[in-house]
């Protein structure tokens, strides 16, 4: 246990640059160095968390985690993997509400700002990936046009039975060459996790009077419905949380949660310390576990089946359909709240046009453009 948390601490201390690049990070350390496990064997896992909502390189090291040590070693590696970014976004949480001398509208500018550019280069890898066909592409656009009307949670669950129900129906895909790799039937314990799963999302949707339980609810809900990366999760969160949270507390954790090694869910931590002033800690602590907790259940249900389930025809064309859905919710959180908060002027225009030069055509890293829309903002506050 001592080894998983410490390899994992390490990786939560320099895993910059998100999903795609912790999943290189993994493959380096514990397939090619250590030798956790084999080449294909990481495939698989990879695979799995392309099929599954939730964190899908936090998912990867949970597993990795859960063959090394048991349940006990899957919830060792996250802990280590992500106690680094949430400590990091707790303190900015923190600073922000203590902070009554330094001025810091400028600066939650320019991260408005940067959380703009990066959500428009995620629409446009997204679109690339998930968006090929004209009907992926009608379910996109559709998505978005209805949420942009009638901007709702429960719209949005509605609109991911009703994808994944056309997926099933006109995106079935040819099933690929059968595999005795896994377990035809699941076991007992995959019943188990699965049915916990579903129970915890039932008992989620219902009115909870008790700040704490309500909290744990709404960003349950968040990490149930994640598919597409961790860029879907600030349109579902911005939709359970609207209400208490500003705008500006959603784009400053989205941007924060870029300039932060580890997953970037413990945007999390940011948003529950803001939910629950009184206790800050403790708002932190259960919006985390609710988010990631999800995803984890449900590598634990499947992790031994999911090879079956990918091959069934119907299953891929429902997830091919809601990979091109949540394009549609990323499209209209740029829409509607983003851009309106984040272009107050004309300046603004001319940067974020540069940003997005620089980081899809550039492909300059996150951290430089941190530091460019920070000082962006920071000096326009000045003037």
């Amino acid at each position: 246990m001592l080894e998983i948390f410490w390899r994992f601490l390490i990786l939560g201390l320099t895993s910059f640059g998100g999903p795609a690049a912790h999943i290189g990070y993994f493959r380096q350390t514990f397939v090619e160095k250590l030798h956790w496990l084999d080449s294909e064997h990481y495939h698989r896992l990879i695979a799995l968390s392309q099929f599954l909502p939730g964190p899908g390189s936090s998912q990867i090291g949970f597993a990795i985690g859960l063959q090394r040590g048991g349940l006990a070693g899957g919830i060792t590696a996250f802990i280590a993997f992500t106690l680094p970014s949430f400590f990091l976004l707790y303190a900015l949480a923190i600073g922000l509400q203590t902070s009554e001398v330094l001025k810091l509208d400028g600066l939650i500018h320019g991260l408005k700002l940067l959380a703009l550019v990066v959500i428009l280069d995620a629409i446009w890898s997204m679109w690339r990936s998930f968006c090929h066909q004209t009907l992926t592409r009608i379910i996109a656009s559709t998505t978005a046009i209805v949420l942009l009307l009638i901007p709702s949670f429960f719209i949005q669950v509605a609109l991911l039975l009703l994808m994944s129900l056309v997926g099933v129906v006109f995106l079935r895909q040819s099933p690929p060459q059968q595999t005795q790799t896994d377990d035809e039937k699941f076991s007992l314990s995959g019943k188990l996790w699965l049915a916990l799963t579903l129970l915890l999302f039932a008992l989620s949707l219902f009115d909870w009077q008790h700040a704490a339980l309500e909290l744990f609810a709404e960003f349950y809900q968040a990490g149930s419905l994640v598919f597409g990366g961790g860029h879907v999760v600030l349109p579902l969160l911005q939709q359970t949380l609207g209400e208490r949270l500003s705008t500006d507390s959603f784009l400053t954790a989205y941007a924060a949660a870029q300039a932060v090694p580890g997953p970037m869910f413990t945007l999390s931590a940011y948003l529950g310390a803001d939910s629950l002033p009184s206790s800050p800690l403790s708002g932190a602590l259960i919006a985390t576990l609710a988010i990631f907790l999800p995803g984890f259940l449900l590598v634990l249900a499947l992790h031994d089946h999911w090879q079956n389930l990918a091959q069934k025809p119907r299953f891929a064309g429902a997830v091919i359909a809601i990979n091109a859905s949540v394009v549609g919710f990323l499209i209209a959180t740029l829409i509607q709240p983003v851009a309106p908060s984040a272009l107050m002027h004309w300046p603004d225009i001319i940067a974020a046009l540069l940003g997005i030069y620089l980081l899809i055509f550039r492909r300059l890293s996150v951290f430089w453009l941190i530091l460019l829309f920070s000082a962006y903002g920071v000096l326009g506050g000045l003037i």
